[in-house]
This record gives structure tokens, C-alpha cells and sequence, in this order.
């Protein structure tokens, strides 16, 4: 490709809407271009980045079995009505009719209509096991899109759904696409990490995200240095204390604390370590009628140490939280506790609550809470001599660093990823709505088994480059950069020699196999290598006049600090040693 023949739109500055590096440099480099709010035209720069995920994808995806094929983006809302998701997914999901008032959804992803196609066409076990995936378009319709393609409303995702007998080869399907994850990820050439997930109400321990690591990144990836765990924030255990608890020390003394109502407020007015104090967190869980009215509502209390954040995911799979909580509301609150939020605590109640409390607290000893009295705290709490051992002691906090590994080979450590890939295991969830069976060998019918797995095709690219950039712009791995070389000849509408030369090593790297672009549109050099770097082309060869005169050229790897010389002759290989390495 040359230049003068292609579209290099480059921008100067980011538009004003640009929040992160990925948006800002994708505009400014010309990829994207905004339609409206998180819609985006791929320019031609941009969707050569895409191309090649997407080839990468389909290789490996071909590789591991699975079968190939296109889903509508407009589909019937009858087949979501099956599953019950037309009604429960709720406004993320665009609904509209057509001109005979028939609903439909523009899909965000697929289940319904893979499941409806694979119900009319697996008949018997002999047919089974199944993978089919697509890429195409989805559309999300997001409350506040941002980000660029981080968080748009309309983008491209693989999606891929596995059908099998049974439980065991379901399991067998995944490790098969996990394993397949894996090689993709890997050739993107990116750093990443696959981390055990949240199941969700299937259950069960099959479910892992591909995070790319990036500072910017809106996950917190929990992962162990000295050993291979690692999970995401919801699914990270945090194990219980391996000490008992401590004999009591303190009296029960009721302290004043007159307008500090947090944990940290207290606790810097105590002169005392914000973990001897325990924060109390209010939930309330209804239970409904057939018309959707309340008709019962039961309040919990749920006592966290001082320094430490409740997992909503670990607290809606407690024992009677399984089927949602909500915050309690103030009255509820004041019913209970006789108190405004801010100095609540277990002691005190006017109403009896279900407590639970953290591992961390059911072991603590001579500690801090409210007194469910404006303006006071208890000091010097204990289990047993003050108030009852706690009826539930769970795993309700998000970790933190320097916490001990789940799998005993160390401490937790924590850093930022961007989610860009997920395996799961559904089970029979969307089968059985749908009624989705298929014969086994005594010729019963018998529900499918399904998995899913998805890629977010258009927003790898910007978790690549949110991982990949300096002040000069993006870095792009060798694999998806829009072109893998780009030739910039000094002068060369003056030069024959240059003109020659840049043509020489053109049609070499064509002939070799490599994705070169000569940029002969005659910019003056520090434009035309300031356009280069922003774009992010990992591999740039400049050839002038008076490197020729020495039997020289330059050559500069984007994440070089400088060029280096390198004899004419020498120039092909050495550039394919830099591709090979």
C-alpha cells in the first residue's frame, strides 16, 4: 500500500469528549471517527486493526473446531419472550417494532437465536458435540457510552456457544475454548491474564476473563506472584484469619464521637488503627407477590472491619440473599436501630436483624462500632460477653493486597486490567427455556448442554493501545498494527535515488510477506515521522540522500529510543530479523 493511494486523517488534538489515552489516540490517529453517542465509523486506519484481530481470531476459533456462521442483528422478540430476557434484561436492550407493530431486539448477543437454529438441527447424540461462532455486530444500548469503543453502544464481538450431551463434555468444550482463548491472546502479542470469574446464578467454578493489563483498566485483577491463581475482584476468596481470636482486654465503654460518622473519622478521633473499628451495612430482602407487590421485607445486618469493602457478589449468594437485596431505607433503617446511618451497630436494637458477619470480624476482639445513638460509639466490643456469636460468619469482603493467597502459595497482590474476553459454562439455562433436546443413545430426549464465549473484537484494540503508548502515541504488537512497516523516504519527489531505493525495499518486504506502507505523499520528515509514531507502526526504515551516499539507511523499532544505521544491502533481512524476533 502507498499512501498517496490510502486515507491518513491524523488530528493535531483530541476532540474535547475524549476521557482515555485509547480514545484520544485513536481519533487523533484517524481509526475512528464518532457517528453519535458510542457510535463510531472505523476508518480505514482503524479497521485494518480489526481485520487482523478478527483473522486471528477466526484462525484459532477454526483451529479448536468450531463452526463458523452469521447471526441476524434484528431479531424477533419471541425467541428472547422464551427465555424471559425480552422483559428482564431491561434497557440495555434495544427493543423496536417494524411496520406491522411486531417487536424485535437489536441483539447484544446471541443465546436465543443459536439455541432456536441448534433445536432445529441437532436431532440425536451422534450429532453432538457442536461450536458454532460469529463476528458481528451487537448493540448494547449503554445509559452513559464513553471511552471511545471501551464502552460504546454499537460494536463487534466473537461470540461462540458449544453444545454437548452432557455435563462432562460441556466441561470438556470449554477447557477446548479456554485453551483456544489462550493461543489467541497469546499472538495478539499483548500482556494479559486469565482469571477465574463469577458464575453468576449457573454456579460453579467455570467462567474465566481475558484481562489485559493496563493502569487505566476499570478491573481490579487479583493474582498471586508466586503462584499461577488469579481471579477477578468478585470472585477473589478472601480466606479466614489463621489466629484465634484474642482474649478481651477492654471494658464496654460507651464513647462520644459527636459528628464523626465513618469508620475513618472515628478512628482518627480514637487515635486507634481504622482495623479495630467495624462499619455496620444495612440490606433488606423482599419477598413478593404474584403481582410483583411486597408483602414481606427482612432486614440484615452485615459488619465489615473498618478498612475493608463489602463484594456484592459474595454477599447475593449468602443463604437467603439469593434471590437480590436492596439497601434498606432510611425508615428501615430507624425502625431497627432507632438511629441515622452513620453511628448503627449490632448492639442496642429496637427490632431484632439478621446478622452476618465477615470472617475478619467473627475473630476480632475489644472492638469499635456504633452505638445506634447519635454523636456515640461502643469501644472495647466483644463476641460472647456482649453480644451473641454472630448466627453467620461468611466471606463478604473484597480482598486487598498483601492478603494470603486462596491456594496457600503466597500473599495477593492487585493491579488493573481491561476485560476484552470471557469463558463460561451456561449449563442447560437457556436449553430448558427453550425447550432445546436432542436424543441420547436409549432415545430419550435430553437437554443440551451450553457454554459460551465471547471477544470484544473492536474493543481489543483499545485495551491494546490503553496498555501500548507513550507521549508520541500508540505502540501497536507486530500482529494487529494497521501495517506492520512503513518506508518514509526524505526528499524522494527530488531524488531518483531515494525514489529507486524506497521502491527496492517496498516491493522486498511486499514479496516477503510483510504489511508495508511507502508513505510517498512528500510530507517534510518531522511531520511525516510524527504521523508514523501516532499511529503506531512498529517498524520504520527512513531513506535519504545522505544516508545513500554511505551505503546507509535507518532503521527505528517504535519503542527505540533512536535509529540505527544499517547498510542498504543489509536492510531486508535485518527487517525481517526484527519481524522473526
Amino acid at each position: 500500500m502507498k499512501a498517496s493511494q490510502f486515507l491518513i486523517s491524523t488530528l493535531k488534538e483530541a476532540p474535547a469528549d475524549a476521557e482515555v489515552v485509547s480514545h484520544k489516540l485513536m481519533t487523533r490517529a484517524g481509526m475512528i471517527k464518532k457517528l453519535g453517542a458510542g457510535i463510531y465509523n472505523y476508518m480505514p486506519m482503524g479497521l485494518r486493526v480489526i481485520r487482523k484481530v478478527e483473522a486471528i481470531v477466526r484462525e484459532e476459533m477454526n483451529r479448536a473446531g468450531a463452526i463458523e456462521m452469521t447471526m441476524p442483528v434484528v431479531q424477533p422478540a419471541e425467541l428472547w419472550q422464551e427465555t424471559g430476557r425480552f422483559d428482564k434484561m431491561g434497557p440495555e436492550l434495544l427493543r423496536i417494532k417494524d411496520r406491522h407493530g411486531r417487536d424485535f431486539v437489536i441483539q447484544p448477543t446471541s443465546e436465543e437465536v443459536v439455541t432456536d437454529v441448534v433445536r432445529q438441527e441437532v436431532r440425536s447424540y451422534k450429532q453432538l458435540p457442536k461450536n458454532f461462532y460469529q463476528i458481528q455486530t451487537k448493540f448494547r444500548d449503554e445509559r452513559r457510552p464513553r471511552f471511545g469503543l471501551m464502552r460504546g453502544r454499537e460494536f463487534t464481538m466473537k461470540d461462540a456457544y458449544s453444545f454437548d450431551r452432557d455435563m462432562a463434555s460441556a466441561k470438556a468444550s470449554y477447557q477446548v475454548m479456554a485453551g483456544a482463548y489462550r493461543k489467541i491472546f497469546d499472538r495478539f502479542g499483548l500482556t494479559y491474564r486469565a482469571v477465574a470469574a463469577d458464575s453468576g446464578a449457573i454456579g460453579g467454578d467455570l467462567s474465566e476473563e481475558f484481562q489485559v493489563i493496563a493502569a487505566t483498566g476499570e478491573d481490579a485483577i487479583v493474582y498471586c506472584p508466586t503462584s499461577g491463581y488469579a481471579a477477578n475482584m468478585e470472585k477473589a476468596e478472601a480466606l479466614a484469619p489463621s489466629v484465634p481470636r484474642s482474649e478481651a482486654k477492654q471494658t464496654l465503654t460507651k464513647t462520644p464521637t459527636p459528628g464523626k460518622s465513618t469508620c475513618e473519622d472515628v478512628a482518627a478521633l480514637l487515635n486507634v488503627p481504622l482495623s479495630t473499628t467495624v462499619k455496620s451495612l444495612v440490606l433488606a430482602t423482599d419477598t413478593l407477590d404474584e403481582q410483583g407487590e411486597i408483602v414481606k421485607s427482612q432486614v440484615w445486618l452485615l459488619l465489615l472491619r473498618g478498612d475493608h469493602d463489602m463484594n456484592e457478589v459474595k454477599v447475593g449468594k449468602l443463604p437467603g440473599m439469593e434471590g437480590g437485596f436492596r439497601f434498606a431505607t432510611l425508615s428501615e433503617i430507624e425502625e431497627h436501630f432507632g438511629c441515622k446511618p452513620g453511628y448503627l451497630g449490632p448492639l442496642n436494637l429496637k427490632k431484632p436483624v439478621h446478622v452476618v458477619a465477615d470472617r475478619d470480624v467473627a475473630v476480632m476482639a475489644d472492638w469499635i462500632c456504633g452505638a445506634n445513638e447519635e454523636d456515640f460509639h461502643i469501644t472495647g466490643v466483644n463476641w460472647g460477653r456482649d453480644l451473641l456469636e454472630p448466627a453467620l460468619v461468611a466471606d463478604i469482603r473484597n480482598v486487598v493486597a498483601g492478603d494470603k493467597s486462596p491456594d496457600g502459595q503466597g500473599e495477593l497482590a492487585i493491579e488493573r486490567g481491561i476485560e476484552v474476553g470471557h469463558v463460561f459454562y451456561l449449563g442447560t439455562k437457556y436449553s430448558k427455556a427453550m425447550n432445546a433436546t436432542f436424543l441420547d443413545e436409549n432415545g430419550k430426549p435430553q437437554f443440551l448442554e451450553m457454554g459460551c464465549y465471547g471477544i470484544g473484537v473492536t474493543r481489543l484494540p483499545a485495551a491494546a493501545i490503553e496498555q501500548n503508548h507513550d507521549e508520541r502515541g500508540i505502540i501497536w504488537p507486530d500482529a494487529i498494527a494497521p501495517f506492520t512497516a512503513v518506508i518514509c523516504p526524505i526528499g524522494m519527489d527530488r531524488s531518483e535515488a531515494v525514489k529507486a531505493e524506497a521502491e527496492r525495499v517496498y516491493n522486498g518486504l511486499l514479496e516477503a510477506g510483510v504489511d508495508v506502507i511507502l508513505d510517498d505523499r512528500g510530507e517534510r520528515p518531522g511531520a511525516m515521522f510524527a504521523d508514523w509514531e501516532l499511529i503506531g507502526v512498529p517498524h520504520r526504515i527512513t531513506i535519504g540522500d545522505k544516508g545513500l551516499k554511505d551505503g546507509l539507511v535507518e532503521y527505528q523499532h517504535r519503542r527505540d529510543a533512536e535509529s540505527s544505521k544499517v547498510p542498504v544491502a543489509d536492510i531486508l533481512a535485518h527487517v525481517k530479523a526484527r519481524l522473526s524476533a
